[in-house]
């Protein structure tokens, strides 16, 4: 069996290292934090490697032990968390280099990079994933992990209103409430709680917003100079795609956001159910779920509006 695979890999590992996806949200930050402090349990210390993250995160017990680099030239475990594909792998220098390798995702566009895979694209977040396998371990989930992996919890399944939570999902909940976790404060620290950058973003986006294809399609932007004159940093950019999914009519959301380099955008997708845009995402070489995607592409914003104008038009 696959779980009995990975724990055997894990206690015979002398070194480990645990990665997750660029620009991390609160799944990949509470799943890949959790499975550290789990694996304490055990007896094992692991290194999380994460080049940067929002300061949103900051609560989270033990955040301060995350790394942005290592000594370590060769791990003989390398574990990824919520990644779908080994390009979108944050320090996959890591990765490539460990002696053996494990995937641990709930992306149903996963593609099976990893030597062991444990992908369940029915779980509607890699943190249920996680307390799934720790309680197949016996390794006690105590407040601060339940803490973490409550978090990517609530931050993927937008405070348990998504369609893709599970009654398992409630059940975890319950028993993570019971052992102290404060699902109130992570709510409101996760899903409520702005950043002044984070609100002048939404005043962009609410300038920029064009509603097209007869109220279906919601479109909005940032450049790169808008990130610099609100001074924003790593995750001010977050929820500001739900903006236009909330607007009565709209099947999809679609928010652009230039990077670094001036050619490309990355793009984040939402849908209202009618319309899989991670399939949407596939086609610029992007992926996700089928109500959340992304992907990066090259153009400018003009370009890319009629890039996405053009496929969303296949599904509508």
């Amino acid at each position: 069996m696959t779980l009995d695979e990975i724990l055997e890999e894990i206690e015979k590992a002398e070194s480990i290292v645990l990665l997750t996806h660029e620009t991390p949200d609160g799944d990949a930050i509470g799943s890949s934090l959790g499975m550290k402090l789990a694996l304490r349990k055990i007896g094992k210390e692991a290194d999380l490697i994460v080049t940067k993250y929002a300061r949103t995160f900051n609560f989270l017990p033990n955040i301060e032990e995350i790394k942005t680099t290592s000594d370590v030239e060769k791990y003989d475990l390398a574990i990824s968390l919520d990644c779908a594909t080994i390009k979108r792998i944050d320090n996959r220098e890591y990765f490539d280099k460990a002696k053996k390798t494990i995937s641990i995702d709930h992306h149903g566009s996963n593609e099976m990079y990893a030597d062991i895979n444990y992908v369940n694209p029915v779980a509607p977040a890699c943190s249920e994933i996680v307390l799934t396998m720790l309680s197949y371990f016996n390794i006690e989930i105590d407040k601060e992990i339940g803490t973490c992996l409550m978090m990517g919890i609530i931050t993927d399944t937008g405070g348990l209103q998504y369609p893709s939570t599970t009654a398992d999902t409630f059940e975890y909940a319950a028993e993570l409430l019971r052992k102290g976790v404060d699902i109130a404060d992570i709510c409101r620290r996760t899903l409520q709680e702005k950043t002044k950058s984070n609100f002048e973003l939404q005043k962009i986006i609410m300038e920029n917003l064009e509603l097209l294809e007869d109220g279906k399609l919601a479109f909005s932007y940032v450049t790169k100079q808008d990130l610099l004159d609100v001074k924003a940093e790593e995750g001010d950019h977050e929820g500001l795609v739900n903006i236009g999914r909330s607007i009565e009519g709209v099947e999809v959301s679609a928010f652009i956001r230039q990077e670094d380099d001036e050619n490309i955008f990355k793009i984040s997708m939402r849908s209202n159910g009618k319309i899989n845009v991670s399939d949407i995402c596939l086609m610029f070489g992007g992926g996700g779920h089928p109500r959340a995607a992304g992907a990066k592409v090259k153009g400018t914003v003009e370009q890319i509006k009629e890039k996405i104008i053009k496929e969303v038009e296949k599904y509508l």
